[in-house]
């Protein structure tokens, strides 16, 4: 069978350059080697634990509903019916991109995908194999887990992001190694569940790629809510009990700790599925397991390119694929077609309160010499994050002292994830921090707090 275009891999990189490929009117193949399409994204992590986060939110208004004028005697949380919630909306998304295949006229191939070079593919599956062949074909392959040398996870004490999610019940007790988004977001879920949770991390603070300030005020709201942190600390002679795992932990201080949880999550980072698919056979070049590519995601061999998390130099973000596969269909179709900018993909995690980034962050800008003016603005002083009860954290616009350009927008507070959209849509259009200033904001809303942190640039903020 000859196509257009092949792609490998149904996360949203790799079924939405499947869509525009269908779109476009080219013949188009999506190979796919679990039973579902989705992907790690949909199947196993971002939908999943998205939704977990929702159903805390939820129950954090049911463990003090009286602050909320509602009377509520006996609320109980029936973790059994969450996971059920969850895989039904897993069920209902991934149903809806086998729709998308079919709408779009795009062939599903189930099978293990190896590349043999000169636009062949080997499928694999329960059948036998077959070669698929193609123009152009995008290696959409994902990524998965990294463990601690010697350390392999099981069902039951030592998890990943995969296991986590089956647990049939809240644990007591759960150590997480790890404090980037994967590890944050699951000790805001489980310690609003109930669970006493512990977070170590190496580094020297929580979700290190933010702005420094972001991590402090993450920190600090962590500890208020009983959460344990342990930055600048080293995890060792990790050994399964019974029914419990020990961890010899090293803090900062260089004092010694032995700890025991009844689970322990290991959200140290994620590496790139290109082992085992083929790359061998191709003039592709790796470094450290991921592709590099061009501006256009072009390999080194031709008619090869690759998207989303195997990518060397972009983040493993979800819709940062999806936009590496526009680019790469584009391209292929003959589109006028826009490269990624690297310094305007908005970062989102879904903590309480959450975050959302885009730009440089302050050390950033300063590292390049540039000469920035700070705008700051608090959720306290937000008319609805009082609404909502939600008073933690602030907005912080780093901007060019001179011309006022935006250079980053760091949110950590209410529905973060989404306000940080404004920022990234003004960054975009090359918008200036005084365009800012006279955009009307709609009162009383979450993202005013934007609107105030422009205005701060300049001193000339309202409500503080």
């Amino acid at each position: 069978m000859a196509y257009d275009v092949v792609v490998i891999g149904s996360g949203p990189g790799g079924y939405s350059a499947s869509v525009r490929s269908g779109q476009y009117g080219l013949k188009t193949a999506l190979i796919e080697r679990q039973v579902r399409l989705g992907g790690t994204c949909l199947l196993v992590g971002c939908i999943p634990t998205k939704s977990l986060l929702h159903s805390a939110d939820v129950w954090d208004y049911f463990k003090n509903p009286e602050a909320q004028g509602v009377e509520c005697k006996d609320a109980r949380l029936n973790y059994p019916r969450i996971l059920e919630r969850k895989n039904k909306i897993v069920s209902k998304h991934s149903k809806g991109i086998e729709f998308l295949m079919r709408k779009n006229k795009v062939d599903v191939i189930k099978g293990t995908a190896r590349l043999l070079g000169g636009g062949r593919i080997e499928v694999s599956n329960d059948q036998g194999a077959q070669t698929v062949e193609s123009k152009n074909i995008i290696l959409a392959t994902g990524s998965e887990a990294r463990m601690l040398p010697g350390l392999e996870p099981d069902n039951n004490l030592i998890l990943t992001n995969i296991q986590i999610l089956d647990m049939a019940e809240v644990p007591a007790s759960l150590g997480i190694i790890g404090a980037g988004a994967v590890g944050v977001e699951f000790a805001s879920i489980f310690s609003r569940f109930g669970s006493k949770v512990t977070v170590l991390e190496m580094l020297p603070r929580v979700v290190p790629v933010e702005d420094e300030e972001i991590s402090k005020e993450l920190d600090k709201s962590f500890r208020k809510a009983g959460i344990r942190v342990e930055t600048g600390a080293r995890a060792e002679n990790i050994t399964r009990n019974a029914n419990s795992v020990s961890v010899d932990v090293t803090l900062a201080n260089g004092q010694t700790e032995r700890l025991e949880f009844d689970k322990l999550l290991v959200a140290v980072g994620r590496k790139p599925n290109t082992e085992n698919c083929g790359l061998e056979n191709t003039n592709a070049q790796l470094d450290r397991g991921f592709v590099k590519v061009n501006e256009f995601q072009e390999t080194n061999e031709p008619g090869l390119f690759a998207i989303g998390d195997i990518v060397a130099g972009t983040p493993q973000l979800a819709h940062v694929a999806t936009a590496e596969g526009m680019v790469a269909v584009g391209h292929i179709a003959g589109k006028n077609v826009r490269p990624i900018n690297k310094n305007r993909i908005p970062g989102a995690t879904y903590t309480d309160p959450g975050i959302g980034s885009v730009g440089l962050t302050e050390a950033q800008a300063r590292a390049q010499g540039r000469s920035v003016r700070i705008g700051r603005f608090p959720f306290v002083g937000n008319s609805k994050a009082t609404i909502l009860d939600k008073h933690e954290g602030f907005v912080k616009v780093i901007a060019d002292e001179e011309f006022g350009e935006i250079l980053g927008v760091h949110i950590i507070g209410p529905e973060a994830f989404e306000i940080v959209a404004e920022a990234v849509a003004a960054m975009e259009a090359e918008a200036t921090v005084e365009t800012m200033m006279h955009t009307i904001h709609a009162h009383p809303t979450i993202y005013e707090a934007v609107g105030e942190a422009f205005n701060n640039v300049y001193g000339l903020a309202i409500n503080i």
